[in-house]
């Protein structure tokens, strides 16, 4: 291909950023003489090798325009929040909760860096599976701040946001991908709905009395990894995945993975509540 954002190394080499980027993540060398290039990848400044870039627009205008089409569907397509959506298999996440994250293998540093570029700043979790490499159902987690270190690792702040559904299990350049159905509660009203308020008080107050039931090494640990617990919600079913404390309570709650995930996939909400009850129960 056609050189595109063209930059050179400080051993004199040219490359185009995505490609010096994407061999940065497996190896700090320059790709052709094996100089160290720790020090350009704690900088994490690449400039941009003006007298290439204008030889290029100068002498190759139309193989230049057709080159910035390929890269600019390429981002079209990487940005995309429902088919071939970037996959982290890794932890349970929830709607509303914090969910840190320590990114260190090429595959991870490549889908995050995707993520910020494309401006989406978002990507599936899901645990794993022994047969389909992970669940059917996840969650979006949203970037709020990325911390890179000298060594090209990361440590990425990021927040649970919508429930999805995997439809199909697929793979991009090392990492997984898949296309998704966002999944949301079903609403009820009258009569179910007076039932389901008495219900979400009642599950609230025993889910206080239990984090405050905790030994307070155990409460401040949890405080600090997930924040403090939300309020009750005037109306449980405001929120398209429902009351925040939820999820907080389930996040916190000390249950496997496997028995985490069918909370993950419930549209009912009587159903959610009944389940934490009989977890603190």
């Amino acid at each position: 291909r056609l050189f595109y954002e063209p930059v050179t190394t400080p051993c004199g080499h040219t490359f185009c950023l995505k490609c010096l980027e994407r061999c940065l993540d497996h190896n700090p060398k320059c790709p052709l003489c094996k100089e160290g290039l720790s020090e350009c990848l704690a900088m994490r400044k690449y400039c941009k090798t003006v007298l290439m870039e204008e030889l290029i627009a100068r002498y190759l205008p139309e193989e230049l325009t057709e080159r910035r089409k390929i890269y600019e569907e390429e981002i079209a397509e990487l940005s995309n929040l429902n088919k071939n959506v970037p996959i982290f298999v890794c932890t349970m996440a929830y709607p509303t909760v914090p969910c840190p994250l320590h990114i260190f293998e090429p595959c991870y540093r490549l889908m995050i860096r995707r993520c910020m570029e494309t401006g989406t700043k978002q990507f599936g979790m899901c645990i794993s599976d022994p047969v389909k490499g992970f669940a059917d159902y996840g969650c979006i987690l949203e970037i709020r701040n990325v911390e890179f270190f000298a060594d090209g690792r990361s440590v990425v702040d990021s927040i649970g946001k919508r429930r999805f559904k995997v439809i199909q299990h697929s793979q991009r350049d090392g990492y997984n991908t898949a296309d998704i159905e966002y999944i949301e509660d079903q609403k009820v009203q009258g009569q179910e709905y007076a039932a389901l308020l008495v219900l979400h008080d009642s599950v609230y107050d025993q889910a206080y009395m239990w984090f405050n039931s905790l030994k307070q090494a155990l409460k401040s640990r949890i405080l600090s990894h997930f924040g403090p617990m939300p309020a009750k919600d005037p109306d449980p079913q405001a929120n398209p995945n429902g009351p925040a404390w939820c999820w907080w309570v389930l996040a916190v709650l000390p249950l496997e993975n496997r028995a985490q995930l069918p909370f993950l996939a419930m549209k009912s909400l009587k159903d959610r509540l009944n389940g934490i009850r009989r977890v603190l129960t």
